[in-house]
């Protein structure tokens, strides 16, 4: 980050007041002063959600009462069986029930027309008490939500395309087939997308229609509620991919044009249209706005059980840009002032306290690209109260490096710097690749350094051939060090942790509505004569071995070495001692590794093991000793073999007296 310019406003008598006003606003300036010339906007971001809080208080009931929008908009059955609806319409002349129960008449149903733009109607049960409009059974949850994990490891799963078959998967298969896997594989949060409701399949579920619906075409709702009731069972903590950033623009079956007007839940005119997404954007300074949003937050906490949210387009709603054409080079001018939307971070603030009030183990992911400080602090330092946000410079870094340069003009130097340059105390989600690296125009991590010989030579019954050799040793490395570097959380998008081939696309008339591309061949990693097991054995360890050393949960790490011309870098975290030799010929012996470290040291992690499809050069008998020797500011070292394209992790087991 760059040091800001001064401001006129930073006055000795605007920090002040500032500091009197956010209550732990002391604590975010003490961890980086820089942010001093910025505390009136902290006041005033700070002010802003407090006055708004109050407003709900004195207006609703407080905050409790007014998430509870669900309970009265909507339709909801009576207990003498009719119906009651209620909409906020605020535009519309005129307000009509209407579906299959009455062959789809506009106009038998009409609703009575309220203050402050709301329309209600009754429906009274018929003469013999059968059901105007019938509706299934719910589904009694069983298991009670996981506690917070001390270290994030996040599944990233779409639902549609988890299976191998070229069709749309269901809640049912996801549940049987899918749930095993993630367990076994040691991530212990799934965070789910495309859940809300879409029209458009081919969306990747960015295109919500429906808000208070899960989407159909998977299954039926207690069919969701069943799978997040299992993976519960299984002490895994579910995340909604909830998309508040924008809407569908279909007025058909979505909110655009929801009253006949352009700016009923949206910004009218352009402000109101997204022009990169082509949808709708939300007015989040309206109050039945904020109740509608609120309300949705808590809809899916109680009603399916889900227990947190990634926040989908974040970049889109801080700013008036909305991102378009903003470089971010990290100077604090970029994070303050006009260019911010004040409404939009106010809901956001909201939204996080609402979560974090009804239930203290949620967890909320902002995704967010600008690097906006503070948005991971908490809500009374100043701070946006989210929990991650997704470290989503990294993903560029490798595909960066993979497509446009050699392995050996790659920089160890800038590869370190980009996995560890983030805020300190705003934990952050570090993942190699999500489903934004495999949307059709890109393609897999390991398409990108295997390409069409993954068609070819993953058999293990012919030799490796350069290319694959080449890359099943990275994918290994890239993902390790992006694991125990990049963050404080790690993830992982459903398929890529065994090299999955390819790129993802949904059908659409672009390719005859093809679902080849819309699957996760999980049936490969199955095979026992294919070369993905070892990734995905590599996966899995990698994963286990963290959930008992907890390096997610650790302090920054310390890096010792990032040496350009050996291709070697070292750190230490978590009591442990990282080693990685992206060299693509010269393998060491009796290499140098610092370490605070005394004592014996054994290897816990080798990427070049047989069952991951390594080389198998490396003695896992072999003890290693520490020895007062100073070596790159650390006051111990050892010496190592570190072969080519090789990650170690040694484990310090029995340190002297």
């Amino acid at each position: 980050m760059a040091a800001p310019a001064a401001r006129a406003d930073g006055s000795d008598a605007a920090l002040a007041a500032a500091l009197a006003d956010v209550p732990d606003l002391g604590r975010l300036l003490e961890v980086d002063p820089y942010l001093k010339p910025y505390a009136p906007d902290f006041q005033r971001r700070y002010n802003r959600f407090s006055q708004t809080l109050d407003n709900i208080g004195k207006n609703e009931g407080g905050i409790d009462k007014f998430s509870r929008g669900y309970e009265s908009f909507g339709v909801h059955r009576c207990a003498d069986g009719g119906l009651y609806c209620k909409e906020w319409a605020p535009g519309a002349e005129g307000v009509f029930l209407t579906g299959d129960f009455n062959d789809w008449n506009p106009f038998s149903y009409p609703y009575k027309k309220l203050d402050y733009g709301k329309w209600d109607l009754y429906i009274p049960p018929k003469p013999n008490k059968s059901l105007l409009v019938p509706h299934g059974s719910k589904l009694k949850f069983k298991h009670s939500r996981p506690k917070k994990p001390r270290s994030l490891r996040i599944y990233e799963s779409h639902v549609g395309i988890s299976s191998h078959e070229g069709k749309i998967a269901s809640y049912k298969h996801f549940t049987c087939n899918v749930l095993p896997r993630i367990k076994g594989l040691g991530y212990n949060c799934i965070q789910m997308m495309a859940i809300m409701e879409h029209a458009y399949y081919a969306s990747f579920g960015y295109q919500i229609t429906s808000f208070f619906a899960a989407s159909s075409r998977y299954g039926t709702p207690e069919e969701l509620k069943e799978l997040v009731d299992t993976a519960h069972s299984m002490g895994i903590t579910v995340l909604l991919d909830v998309v508040h950033s924008h809407a569908s623009k279909n007025s058909e079956d979505g909110l655009n044009m929801f009253d006949g007007t352009d700016s009923c839940y949206f910004h009218s005119g352009p402000r109101g249209t997204h022009d990169l997404w082509d949808s709708r954007l939300f007015i989040y300074s309206s109050w039945e706005v904020l109740r509608f949003l609120l309300s949705n937050i808590r809809w899916w906490l109680e009603e399916y059980g889900f227990d947190g949210f990634r926040f989908d387009g974040v970049t889109s709603m801080l700013y008036h840009h909305h991102g378009i054409g903003a470089s971010f080079s990290g100077d604090y001018h970029e994070y303050f002032g006009l260019q911010v939307d004040e409404d939009a971070l106010t809901y956001l603030m909201l939204a996080n306290h609402l979560v974090h009030t009804l239930y203290p183990d949620s967890i909320t992911i902002a995704e967010d690209v600008s690097g906006m400080p503070a948005l991971c602090s908490p809500i009374s330092q100043g701070g946006g109260g989210f929990d991650y946000r997704l470290a989503m410079a990294i993903p560029d870094k490798w595909i960066q490096l993979v497509k446009e340069f050699k392995d050996e003009d790659w920089n160890m130097g800038n590869i370190v710097y980009t996995l560890t340059n983030r805020r300190h105390l705003e934990k952050c989600i570090a993942y190699a690749e999500s489903h934004d690296q495999a949307l059709v125009g890109d393609k897999s991590l390991a398409f990108w350094l295997m390409d069409a010989e993954m068609y070819t030579n993953m058999s293990v019954l012919t030799p490796f051939t350069p290319v694959i050799d080449r890359g099943i040793q990275l994918h290994k490395m890239i993902r390790l060090i992006t694991h125990a570097l990049g963050g404080e959380g790690y993830l992982n998008f459903m398929g890529n942790e065994f090299g999955h081939p390819e790129w993802l696309d949904f059908p659409r008339k672009g390719n005859n509505e093809s679902y080849h591309y819309a699957r996760r061949q999980f049936h490969l990693t199955d095979d026992d004569l294919l070369r993905y097991k070892f990734l995905n054995n590599f996966d899995r360890d990698m994963n286990k071995l963290e959930e008992r050393c907890g390096w997610l949960s650790a302090p920054q790490a310390f890096v010792s070495e990032k040496h350009e011309g050996n291709k070697v870098i070292a750190f230490e975290r978590a009591a442990l001692l990282f080693i990685f030799n992206f060299h693509p010929s010269k393998s060491y012996t009796n290499y140098r590794v610092g370490t605070t470290l005394p004592g014996k040291f054994k290897i816990v992690l080798d990427s070049d093991a047989a069952e991951y499809g390594g080389h198998q050069r490396l003695d896992h008998n072999t003890d290693f000793f520490s020895e007062p020797y100073e070596h790159n500011e650390r006051p111990s070292s050892l010496l190592v073999y570190i072969p080519s394209r090789v990650a170690l992790i040694l484990q310090n087991v029995d340190p002297p007296n």
